[in-house]
């Protein structure tokens, strides 16, 4: 080329002309070059100009991964700080900035009338801005300490809740900018760096930064800087941030009815890359997804490491809005029938192996073992005595729900309400097993929800058992943090069960256990104790998702119909396929040569 990318961005610049990288490729074209390693975004300031022009250059194949970030270089007023100045609501406080790209708000407390409002507000305060525009809400906004680890950036999965609660208020702005900035920091190089993100993953936080411009001290750059798990506690990649992006990106078309921003080249290509890692053959047998311990909401060791319920039920959800969204075209094709495949392996799998009730329990406790033959009743080789003697007093008659995690000669039977709230808002379970599973909150509502909703997982590990597992993880003490810890972000995923099985007292109920102290408590990250009774040892104060997950409970349970913009319905096509597979043997024998087997179980 005569020209580089560099002049073509001053060209751009010059002219004041607002676009995007993707401006700069055919929008309808089928091959797709996307120089993601090395973006230069800035953003200069200047009081003569008002563009927002960004642009895109490749830095060469040696660019270290690890050390990119994305520059915003746009005409904008004279800082940052004025640009949300000009957009500050009256009614909203003053705005100040923290010093990281994020602005905070000094509430207005004799203003606010109502807990919503006080959520509301706080929600606001936490927004975090990119070249004036709002990308996305940090994770904790407490004045009042000094110690901010990696709480000012942005997790993809912290935001979730803070993206439903702003599409449901019709501010859909902040949404779609953080669908479009967090596909611009997905990971698209091949790399054979063992410390270099996979292809196609989205990283789990990225962090603002204002810094001076080089050669001018007038001016400012912002800078979109990304972690992909290297910085993280134990270094382990996220999988689920690219699951809750494709979610989040379906429910933005849903609400807003604008298509446009799924129907991008770079966004479907975005999809794409994300199912093709996550469908990748291995050495796996199983149709569920194989992860780290670490890789999930639980990002610290746990024991949940190989197929954990949360990612399965994640997973299942993103495979379906993936299938609704990609565009039909002959290159996915290919793609779309080995989503169809992995689908209904998946609930099929799912459904028949992770669920328990009384019946299935005692079905456990009357298997036989070492058992070789494809006609053989217990598959994964379960030793009765694995049952564990909490669990034969804790399971109610009436309900049941999906282990943990099942392994080879293993299973997790620890309730997880993530995995289990979102089998229902998926469709993974069944009609039947979504209500045994609300069937069980009500039953056992002392020990899943107490005196703070929501337990994330039941009962804690203890003793020896403790020590092994999480390594006596001082965070992760029993009844603490992860390890059997109340999370009042888990209400709206409740809700939305709840909602979509006609059972939305159940989230009513659990949400005025949450009003009677989130308020006085300041919003904490988590609770401690078997009823969830003090607050977290080290719980963060006015923790985002806490405040979000508040919200958007209130927000769905005055408007229910809004829960369908994060339902999944079962395509009609695997309702068939599965019905066919229950009908035929599923201890069916090996297959003759030359049969085609589709599924994989």
């Amino acid at each position: 080329m005569a020209a580089t990318s560099e002049a073509i961005h001053q060209m751009l610049c010059s002219a004041g002309r607002s676009t995007s990288h993707m401006d700069l490729y055919p929008k309808k074209s089928n091959f797709l070059v996307w120089p993601n390693h090395g973006l230069g975004y800035r953003s200069k300031s200047s009081r003569h100009k008002s563009s927002n022009t960004i642009s895109a250059f490749h830095c060469g194949p040696n660019f270290n991964i690890r050390f990119r970030s994305l520059r915003c270089k746009c005409s904008q007023v004279e800082s940052v700080t004025d640009a949300i100045s000009e957009k500050k609501d009256p009614l909203k406080g003053e705005l100040f900035a923290n010093g990281n790209g994020t602005f905070s708000s000094i509430l207005q407390i004799g203003s606010i009338s109502s807990l919503e409002d006080e959520a509301w507000e706080l929600l606001r305060a936490s927004m975090v801005y990119y070249c004036g525009h709002p990308v996305g809400t940090i994770a904790a906004n407490d004045p009042s300490d000094s110690s901010i680890l990696n709480y000012d950036q942005v997790f993809i999965r912290d935001f979730i809740p803070s993206g439903i609660a702003f599409l449901l208020k019709g501010e859909y702005d902040i949404v779609r900018n953080f669908i479009l900035h967090t596909l611009q920091l997905q990971s698209w190089e091949k790399t054979m760096d063992c410390h270099s993100p996979g292809q196609g993953l989205m990283p789990a936080s990225f962090k603002v930064r204002t810094v001076p411009l080089d050669g001018d001290d007038s001016a400012t750059e912002d800078i979109l800087d990304p972690d992909f798990g290297e910085a993280a506690i134990g270094r382990v990649a996220p999988v689920d941030s690219g699951l809750w992006w494709i979610i989040l990106l379906r429910a933005y078309g849903k609400c807003t009815g604008d298509l446009s921003v799924q129907e991008r080249v770079d966004v479907q290509t975005g999809i794409k890359m994300i199912l093709k890692l996550c469908l990748a053959d291995g050495f796996d047998m199983f149709p569920t997804l194989l992860v780290t311990d670490g890789s999930c909401m639980i990002d610290r060791r746990m024991g949940i490491h190989g197929h954990p319920l949360e990612i399965q039920a994640l997973f299942y959800s993103a495979l379906l809005s993936a299938k609704e969204m990609l565009t039909r075209e002959d290159a996915s094709a290919d793609l779309i029938t080995a989503l169809n495949n992995r689908l209904v392996a998946l609930s099929f799998h799912v459904r028949e192996y992770y669920w328990i009730d009384m019946r299935k329990l005692n079905e456990i406790y009357r298997y036989k073992t070492e058992e070789y033959s494809f006609d053989a009743v217990n598959k994964f080789n379960i030793y009765p005595d694995q049952i564990p003697p909490w669990l034969v007093e804790w399971m109610p008659n009436k309900g049941g729900y999906m282990i943990g995690n099942l392994q080879p000669a293993h299973m997790d039977f620890r309730f997880f309400s993530l995995g289990n709230l979102w089998s229902i808002v998926s469709s993974l379970a069944t009609n039947d097993q979504s209500h045994a599973i609300l069937d069980l909150c009500e039953a056992k509502w002392a020990d899943l929800v107490g005196d703070m909703p929501l337990k994330i997982c039941y009962p804690a590990l203890d003793g020896q058992e403790w020590r092994i597992i999480t390594g006596s993880d001082p965070k992760n003490t029993p009844w603490s943090y992860h390890n059997g810890g109340s999370w009042p972000t888990l209400l709206w995923q409740l809700t939305v069960a709840s909602i979509k099985m006609n059972r939305p007292e159940i989230a009513r109920n659990a949400v005025k256990v949450a009003e009677s102290r989130i308020s006085r408590d300041k919003w904490p990250e988590y609770y401690d104790t078997k009823r969830g009774r003090f607050i977290g040892k080290q719980s963060r104060l006015f923790q985002t998702w806490s405040i979000a997950g508040y919200v958007v409970a209130k927000q769905l349970l005055d408007n229910p119909d809004a829960a369908k913009i994060l339902v999944n319905v079962e395509d009609t096509e695997l309702v068939n396929a599965f019905s066919c597979m229950i009908s035929a043997n599923p201890r069916r024998k090996r297959p003759r040569k030359g049969t085609n087997q589709s599924f994989i179980i």
